[in-house]
């Protein structure tokens, strides 16, 4: 085997690992924890459904990638919950050095091109990484809606919270935003949410 062909392939075996990564939010219908990869994949799949609703237009395709590619570092860096105001912290330098690690298993140009995309989604000014991020964003809020809020009750999570981290989805998508505004407020409500 050629050594371009063994980098890719290590690669492929290595991402595998992201499976193995477990978040705080459950699975529609009070499953279990999802995976990374599980999350990854929902983003990508509904970024396409969803592109219609993209403050700007989109090239799908890449958005579609940096859905895939985002959370790939969780492998080394491990999840970090959206409300660990601890952890979040220390994400950044996390993130970074798996980035380095994990992206450089693949052929030069590769590893370039997927880095790039990485770093982009990290830096939100594209509407191609706004819209990813809004799907980063609603993905997990529409699993744990569907869990009538248990994640947000177990954490205590607080509206300010909740509206803090969703207000970089109206930058992508101020229908979609509409959409988790209302999800949010019912949630409130119900004492899902803490109120602010």
């Amino acid at each position: 085997m050629d050594e371009r062909l063994k980098k890719q392939l290590d690669f492929a075996l290595e991402i595998d690992k992201e499976k193995n990564i477990f978040r705080q939010t459950h699975l529609s219908g009070h499953g279990r924890n999802e995976n990374d990869a599980e999350h990854a994949w929902h983003m990508a799949i509904m970024a396409y459904l969803l592109k219609e609703y993209s403050n700007e237009p989109v090239d799908i395709g890449k958005v579609m990638l940096m859905c895939l590619i985002h959370d790939i570092v969780e492998i080394d860096a491990g999840d970090t919950y959206a409300y660990d105001a601890e952890n979040l912290k220390t994400q950044k330098a996390r993130e970074d050095a798996a980035k380095e690690r994990i992206f450089s298993i693949l052929p030069e140009e590769q590893k370039d091109e997927l880095i790039k995309l990485f770093d982009e989604f990290d830096e939100f000014k594209t509407a191609e990484s706004k819209f990813a991020h809004a799907m980063d964003n609603l993905q997990p809020l529409i699993l744990n809606n569907s869990n009538g809020g248990g994640d947000w009750r177990e954490h205590g999570v607080t509206a300010e919270q909740v509206y803090g981290r969703q207000s970089k989805t109206k930058l992508g998508s101020e229908r979609l935003y509409e959409v988790i505004d209302r999800i949010i407020k019912e949630n409130i409500v119900k004492g899902n949410i803490k109120p602010v």
